[in-house]
Order: C-alpha cells, then sequence, then structure tokens
C-alpha cells in the first residue's frame, strides 16, 4: 500500500478528542494494551541499555506504563515519569511512576529536565510528527539519551491502523532527531533476541 499522508497532517482539536476518546476507550482492553511487558522482550532492553546511568526519565505516550514499570524497578530510586494523553490509560501506571496527562507535542516540562526520554510505538500517534520529536528533545539535557522503537513506513499496510497513524522512514527519523541530537543510530528490531527482525519495527538511539 502506498503511504498514505501527501502533506503533513494538523493536530486539530476535533481530532485529538477522537484520538482520546480511541485510547480512553482501549484502556480497558488489555489484549491490545496490556499494563506488562516481559522484560526479556528485546525491545525492553533495547530501551533499558541506551538510558543507561540516567537518573530522571521520561516515558512519552507510556499508556499503562507497562516499560515504565521494568525501568523503575531495574533503577529503584530513579524519577522515572509517564506522560499520556489518556487519562484512562494513566491510572494503570503504578507507583513510583509519576504520571502526567499531556500531548507529545506539549510536554509540561521545563528544557533540559530529563537525563532521558523515550518512545515506544506511541510517536506514531502524535500527528505533528516534527513537533513531537522537538519536545521530545527540548526536554531532555545535552548528553542525554533519546530513544524511539516504532513502526517502519515499508511496513505500511500490514497492519490495520486507526487514520491519524504514521509510520516512518529509517533516514526519516534519522534526520528528524538530527536536527537536535549530536549522535543518531537506527536499526530494525525483533522481539527476541534470537528471532531475525521481519522490517516491522525499527530502534532509533540518539544522544543529545
Amino acid at each position: 500500500m502506498p503511504w498514505p499522508w501527501s502533506r503533513k497532517p494538523r493536530l486539530t482539536p476535533e481530532l485529538l478528542s477522537r484520538i482520546r476518546a480511541s485510547f480512553d476507550e482501549g484502556a480497558g482492553d488489555e489484549d491490545h494494551f496490556p499494563s506488562t511487558i516481559d522484560p526479556r522482550i528485546l525491545h525492553v532492553r533495547v530501551v533499558l541499555e541506551h538510558m543507561g546511568a540516567a537518573r530522571r526519565v521520561l516515558d512519552v505516550g507510556c499508556g499503562k506504563g507497562r516499560f515504565a514499570r521494568i525501568l523503575a524497578g531495574d533503577a529503584p530510586g530513579a524519577d522515572i515519569w509517564g506522560v499520556d494523553l489518556s487519562a484512562a490509560m494513566l491510572r494503570g501506571v503504578p507507583p513510583p511512576v509519576r504520571r502526567v496527562q499531556a500531548t507529545m507535542t506539549a510536554l509540561p516540562f521545563r528544557d533540559s529536565y530529563f537525563d532521558g526520554a523515550y518512545a515506544t510505538e506511541s510517536l506514531e500517534h502524535a500527528v505533528e510528527i516534527d513537533r513531537a520529536v522537538a519536545e521530545i528533545c527540548r526536554v531532555v539535557r545535552p548528553g542525554g539519551r533519546i530513544a524511539v522503537i516504532d513502526k517502519n513506513a515499508r511496513q505500511w499496510g500490514r497492519l490495520n491502523t486507526p487514520e491519524w497513524e504514521q509510520w516512518f522512514g529509517r533516514a526519516e527519523m534519522e534526520n528528524r532527531l538530527s536536527k537536535h541530537c549530536v549522535r543518531v543510530s537506527s536499526r530494525e528490531i525483533s522481539y527476541w533476541e534470537d528471532v531475525e527482525p521481519d522490517g516491522l519495527f525499527l530502534a532509533w538511539l540518539a544522544e543529545k
């Protein structure tokens, strides 16, 4: 299938309301929006390894906090925050993770507040992608780490998607991150270390 976006979409109040309602409803679907994730999954390990010794970390589009709870357990005493558009999703985020309801395009934090930030299968819902990437980078300090794991635009059409969802080309997201970061790399990624990637997921790792 061809890539559907012929122009940059806008996050209008009406679209924002529909996206929020979709995720509020989805919060009750544990099969599609689980509260937990196997810590052995490569997506989790890539995020943990890239965040390294970061002590204040932001999960952007955290859902019910499945990644954040592992990060908090892996680094006791770290200051882990989760931001999501959906209040219903945030109710599933456990302490000590701090919860904030906000959009990815207007993060309510000062510049350079975090040592690291990551977005796992969430940036695809931001609509205004350039603005969301700029916000994620803005709130990370110089020298901090940023990780994005999301779907590959070359695989568009493999899954049913809402009309606002966007997938990303490898070079496309590298270029976006390079506007704000000094180092950016990317690679295909599978769920399990001993399984070859099938091209659906890409991981972008950056240092501001």
